[in-house]
């Protein structure tokens, strides 16, 4: 009876199956991107609707439509609507050379969804009813415009500055170009002066080619069309760096784009009037002037507006605020504010906005903000200490040969008291401005010194938080009381505190300090005492009411007094201020938008790999080489082996027993022989024939036996007689 093969076993089909998974499933994909996918991505082109070959010229395509209008003249019943419109629409676009190079060149075809509104409207009518021609000619010329070009020959020419650029690609027979004009007007606007603009015309094919998205078969496209938009970021000057815009075709937008993904501009954002004192007030540092920005049309922050945000961060804090007439009331009453557009700039606690009405220029608005980025009452930080003349080390303001000046200091913490004491110094400082040394009527002797030091710049004004600059604090304020102003808050007293600061800088000492200084390096002998501020500094505590009167009087005392008595000149060691901490920048794209942008555009490269009419083939390759591999390796498993085994047949010798008992024959014969060969004496052997070991263990032996005399003798050489006899 013959044995069941394998392939007989009910359990066979269901493991060739598992085994064939791999190829049946590329071989299902391979075919269901043949049939189904690739048809999808490769309609019939409209050369195929005229019958000609691709790229036919357009005499071609000329005859081949007369062709066709010729049959259906003759033979009208037949005739479709449909199939005229497509017809129609195929001679139409192949006889127009922009939009044949266009449709050849780059599959451009931004018309295409006519022909299906036309074949709703039409219907069931005749198609001689169909009005012609179906396609409106364009002809748009940027460079009428004002709109700068850029071309192959001066491309590389135009990248000299570091400035990024943004290009727009368009198509001078391009309807959607041409509609494009006035927001690329509106984006040219916004972008002066923060970055460069062109156009490029897709004529131009080798820098199209260069710069436009390729596939994977290596044709050039536009994924969403024309216009299409892309930037060089700041310092890019290749096509490998260039970024391309994907949104919305809209000025806002794309300002907004290039602003945060190419210039990485901080955000400016919307407040209400609910939003605007929880949300911006009360979070942006004291330090700090605030900007507000009210519109009317509610566009996001221009890249001007950024631009001046990202340079003014340490200095001011820029908002909007989206106007609405029936919130007019609440912004006059707030703010002074009659209409949009408007900016709003607030600076000292209780002081009054400055309000500027209107829409200027970008100098227009750099100005204001140039103007008004200081405090009225600035805040003594380790980044200012120098220009506003209070630090020991520095000048004053006034210049270099000035060798008193003076700084008034209103020393913190962080409170309401602090914060109304800022409010009386603001007062102090706008009377001594406006105070006039030219009009004797109202002069007054107690003002005058005070009035003058400040109009001459030898009087400054700042304020210093206690809390952030303790150590700056305590070295000013040494007194029982000094916790109430400066340091950590121990209980809830807050003392503010006026003080002045005299500094006075000796010339002679001063020289001799900079040549010791430039001419001897510092060593581990040198006194303490030499390490000390150029200018000495005498400092005195206000102790009177906080008036403002009483307060312009005291300082006048202190300055006539410092200009005039001759003062003790202390130098010391001024403590370093604390570099505070910047308020986070907020610039760039949001790392959720980062994430949704790179899948879109995994998305897209795998959109284009299933575009592309090389996957079938591929697919259908690897499952014909997976299902070979697979059944070479299953024939070579049920291929049956020889058996082998080790015992003999009873009718024949063990030949392998006998091979081994002459292979050990011949060792012990070779071992004999060995033996027996008498091998001559040589220093390389281990113990000659001859020789005698005295020291060895066989002088124990000889000793248990016999006493050692006996055993030496023993050892002389016998003549020939005794050894005769021995043998």
């Amino acid at each position: 009876m013959a044995k069941e093969t394998p392939s007989s076993s009910p359990t066979s089909m269901p493991s060739g199956l598992k085994a064939y998974a791999v190829p049946i499933f590329l071989f299902v994909l391979a075919m269901f991107f043949q049939l189904f996918l690739l048809p999808r991505s490769f309609p019939p082109s409209h050369y195929d609707v005229l019958g000609v070959k691709m790229y036919s010229s357009v005499d071609d395509v000329k005859d081949a439509y007369e062709t066709i209008a010729s049959k259906w003249d003759s033979d009208s019943g037949d005739s479709l609507p449909a199939d005229f419109i497509k017809i129609q629409y195929a001679y139409e676009l192949l006889t127009n050379l922009v939009w044949k190079r266009d449709y050849d060149l780059y599959g451009i075809d931004e018309s295409v969804h006519i022909i299906e509104e036309l074949e709703k409207q039409y219907a069931v009518e005749d198609f001689a009813k169909i009005k012609l021609p179906l396609l409106e000619v364009v002809s748009y010329e940027p460079e009428r415009e004002g709109f700068m070009s850029i071309s192959s020959q001066d491309f590389a020419s135009k990248f000299q500055d570091s400035k990024p650029w943004l290009i727009q690609v368009y198509s001078s027979g391009s309807k959607s170009s041409a509609q494009f004009a006035t927001a690329w007007r509106r984006i040219v606007a916004l972008l002066d002066g923060v970055a460069n603009h062109a156009m490029l015309e897709l004529g131009d094919v080798q820098l199209v080619t260069y710069l436009a998205e390729k596939k994977p078969t290596g044709q050039v496209f536009f994924r969403k069309g024309l216009p299409s938009i892309f930037s060089f970021p700041p310092n890019c000057k290749t096509a490998d760096c260039l970024i391309r815009f994907e949104g919305e075709l809209s000025a806002d937008a794309i300002t907004d784009w290039f602003a945060t993904t190419v210039l990485g501009l901080p955000r400016v954002f919307y407040h209400t009037k609910e939003t605007l004192v929880p949300k911006f007030l009360s979070k942006v540092p004291p330090n700090k002037v605030k900007v507000i920005l009210f519109s009317q049309t509610g566009e996001r922050a221009t890249p001007i507006v950024r631009q001046a945000a990202k340079d003014y961060w340490n200095f001011a804090s820029l908002s909007h605020v989206l106007w609405r007439e029936e919130d007019a009331s609440f912004w006059w009453n707030a703010l002074e504010v009659e209409s949009a557009p408007a900016i709003v700039i607030m600076k000292d606690p209780g002081s009054k906005p400055v309000v500027y009405h209107g829409s200027g220029n970008r100098t227009w608005f750099l100005d204001i903000l140039e103007q008004n980025k200081q405090l009225q009452l600035p805040q003594l930080r380790s980044t200012t200490s120098m220009e506003l003349g209070c630090d020991a080390r520095g000048y004053s303001r006034a210049g270099y040969d000035k060798a008193t000046w003076y700084c008034a200091i209103l020393v913190g913490r962080q409170s309401v008291e602090l914060n109304k004491m800022r409010e009386t110094m603001c007062r102090v400082q706008d009377a001594l401005s406006k105070y006039d040394e030219s009009d004797e009527a109202s002069k007054d002797p107690s003002i005058t010194p005070a009035a003058s030091a400040h109009k001459t710049k030898r009087l400054s004004f700042a304020w210093l938080d206690g809390e952030a600059q303790n150590k700056y604090c305590f070295f000013y304020v040494q007194s029982e009381t000094s916790y109430d102003t400066c340091g950590t808050r121990r209980a809830p007293i807050d003392v503010p505190r006026i003080l002045i600061v005299r500094y006075h800088r000796n010339a002679t000492e001063t020289a001799n300090v900079e040549q010791k200084s430039s001419k001897w390096p510092k060593t581990v002998w040198q006194s303490e005492a030499d390490d000390v501020d150029p200018a000495a500094q005498l400092v005195v505590s206000y102790d009177g009411p906080a008036e403002t009167p009483e307060i312009i009087k005291w300082l006048s005392k202190m300055v006539d007094d410092g200009d005039n008595r001759n003062l003790p000149f202390y130098r010391a060691k001024t403590p370093e201020l604390v570099p505070e901490s910047a308020e986070p920048m907020r610039s760039g794209v949001p790392k959720s938008v980062k994430a949704t942008q790179k899948l879109l555009r995994i998305w897209n490269r795998i959109k284009d790999y299933l575009a592309d009419p090389r996957m079938g083939p591929t697919l259908l390759l690897g499952a014909l080489l997976s299902a070979g591999n697979v059944w070479w390796m299953r024939s070579r498993s049920s291929t049956p082996q020889p058996a082998q085994t080790n015992q003999p047949s009873p009718n024949q010798p063990d030949v392998n027993v006998e091979e081994k008992k002459k292979k050990e024959r011949k060792r012990e014969q070779r071992r004999k022989n060995a033996k027996e060969k008498e091998v001559p004496a040589s220093i390389t052997d281990n113990e000659p024939k001859d020789a005698v070991q005295i020291l060895s263990s066989g002088l124990h032996e000889a000793h248990d036996n016999t006493n050692l005399i006996s055993w030496f003798s023993s050892l002389q050489p016998q003549s020939k007689k005794e050894k005769d006899s021995d043998h």
